[in-house]
């Protein structure tokens, strides 16, 4: 599934006050920062990306050609007090691209004024027509794809970074976006979490087809398989992506679930080893090559020191791929793993 997207984008970030549902937005503006003109606060406590701050008529006299929803929240719908800002958006001639399970034509006054001005509208978050079951067989090339503790700890960083590693190492590698804004970032990819259930494994196969022996298929993982809501679409994308590797990807002070303050957090040792566990229903020659840690809750000499214990402790090479880059995982990637 490809995407053209006209830039430059303004980033609607609304009034959310929390990074955990902003990673949209702020994925866009660290990974394609020379994109996006702006961002549309609609509080002066919420979430910052780094960009200058724009009113909708700023953004038209600067040329923007789309609004982007930055915003995921739980369930993916958009609040009453967003809509007047996006339908102004339309009226003003701008595409609206939304990567939320809610789909903009639904909403008439948006859909309206859309067809008034000739702006797109534009949804992520649908999946192709005709994705078949998963089959469980054998595909050539490798995988490596990205697990986690919780949501929202750095998958898709982790991704985008390590495929920036193996393509400087030589290696040759695709990054396979499986959500909306790894999408939006890369132009092409799936939006797994919109996918009926029963189909997610073979949604993942179709993601990560038959390749060159030597080709690495660096997949963008989803929530978590210890996740008490998304656990689900975690598991269908490791049985279908029969990953080579994983790599596993953890925020470094975060002890619960975000938004499940009621569920602690696993254990990285106990993490990788269910990931591990159930991957092998697929591909018995799983093995992890790392771990991917979001430290930037983190100062100083107590960034490194916990990176240097945790590798200590696992064996695996610990970075934050941000910092660090990915390219320590990449050499255990592609040593052998005899």
């Amino acid at each position: 599934m490809k995407i053209v997207l006209r830039a430059p984008y303004l980033i609607f970030v609304g009034d959310q006050e929390d990074y955990t549902y902003v990673k949209t937005g702020l994925g866009i503006a660290h990974w394609r920062k020379e994109l996006v003109a702006g961002q549309l606060r609609l509080a002066d406590n919420a979430v910052g990306l780094g960009v200058p701050d724009m009113s909708l008529d700023e953004a038209v006299a600067a040329g923007v050609k789309s609004l982007v929803i930055g915003v995921a929240p739980v369930g993916g719908g958009i609040a009453d007090n967003w809509w007047q800002v996006i339908i102004g958006a339309a009226e003003r001639g701008m595409d609206v691209v939304s990567g939320l399970h809610f789909r903009l034509g639904d909403k008439p006054e948006l859909l309206a004024a859309a067809r008034a001005s000739g702006a797109q509208l534009i949804d992520i978050r649908v999946p192709p027509k005709g994705i078949p079951v998963g089959n469980g067989k054998k595909r050539s090339g490798k995988r490596v794809l990205m697990v986690g503790t919780d949501c929202a700890v750095g998958k898709k960083y982790t991704a985008l970074s390590l495929h920036a590693a193996l393509l400087e190492a030589g290696a040759k590698a695709t990054f396979r976006a499986t959500g909306q804004t790894g999408i939006m970032i890369a132009g092409e990819g799936l939006p797994i979490d919109a996918v009926v259930s029963d189909f997610v494994s073979g949604a993942a196969e179709i993601l990560s087809p038959d390749n060159d022996p030597d080709h690495w298929d660096v997949i963008e993982g989803q929530g978590s398989v210890f996740h008490p809501g998304y656990a689900a679409v975690s598991l269908g994308l490791l049985h279908g992506s029969q990953p080579d590797a994983i790599v596993l990807c953890h925020d470094a002070p975060r002890k619960f679930a975000s938004g499940w303050e009621h569920y602690a957090l696993p254990g990285i040792d106990e993490c990788i080893e269910l990931n591990l566990t159930l991957g092998r229903r697929t591909n018995p020659d799983i093995r992890c090559a790392g771990i991917s840690v979001n430290t930037s809750a983190l100062h100083g000499n107590e960034r490194t020191d916990y990176l240097a214990k945790l590798a200590a402790e696992t064996g695996f090479p610990c970075v934050d791929p941000v910092i660090d880059g990915c390219a320590a995982i990449v050499r255990n990637l592609l040593a052998s793993p005899d």
